[in-house]
């Protein structure tokens, strides 16, 4: 599988294959147009409760994805989906959070990876 990470506000690049936003909330100041993405996927995003607690801490890093992979198991439809798309090209996980090393598409990536 071949499954990149990218923030939403790098340039697209014929690369990235398959792109999906996997955040809950718009970025703020990127149009539908430059982020050009495949789908949007607000239901493979963490809740409002559990983005909010988590909050970007590192700290909280791996209590986050233990309880992101739960909430994932009420979508594993999508996760599912996510995974085809992986095996049959390339699939960019589109985020918005400055943080690069603890946020859900990184979170995502190895829970797709791990399977």
């Amino acid at each position: 599988m071949r499954i990149h990470v990218k923030r939403a506000y790098e340039e697209p690049s014929p690369d990235d294959g398959y792109r999906v936003l996997v955040d809950r909330v718009w970025p703020r100041g990127v149009s539908k147009e430059k982020a050009k993405l495949d789908q949007w996927m607000t239901d493979v995003s963490p809740s409002t409760d559990l983005r909010k607690w988590f909050g970007h801490d590192p700290e909280k890093w791996l209590e986050f994805k233990a309880r992101y992979k739960k909430e994932l198991a009420a979508h594993e439809d999508l996760v599912e989906e996510l995974r085809r798309i992986a095996r049959h090209g390339t699939l960019t996980l589109v985020f918005g959070a400055r943080d690069t090393k603890h946020n859900n598409a990184v979170a995502l990536r190895q829970i797709l990876e791990n399977a």
